[in-house]
């Protein structure tokens, strides 16, 4: 089963019941060598989903001092694809390593 890290608005359960049809397990987790920006959305479906018109996205850094909280889901692959039609046209999903030794995806500015 693929996991799904979120450190943003995919740990909201509205936004999962909307995206997924369901409440995601997971785990929490630490992303290594990744900081934080904010990004404006401007798609209205995601705005009233997130209720939120700023969301973090993650800049990968390179610096093993910076880290990054959130949750590691377990999902489908079908979820994987959800998730992708969820997340505006500035973030791609990569796969990585967690500071758990888990793999799993992550949304990045692209």
């Amino acid at each position: 089963m693929p996991h799904l890290f979120s450190y943003g608005t995919l740990q909201k359960e509205q936004v999962q019941l909307e995206t997924f049809g369901r409440i995601l397990k997971g785990k929490h987790d630490i992303l290594i060598g990744y900081r934080l920006k904010m990004l404006e959305i401007t798609d209205p479906e995601v705005l009233r989903k997130s209720n939120q018109k700023y969301h973090p996205i993650l800049e990968f850094s390179g610096n093993t001092e910076d880290e990054v909280e959130g949750v590691l889901f377990e999902v489908s692959d079908e979820e994987i694809f959800k998730a992708d039609e969820y997340e505006v046209d500035d973030y791609k999903r990569i796969e990585t390593v967690f500071k758990s030794g888990k793999k799993g995806f992550i949304y990045v500015g692209k």
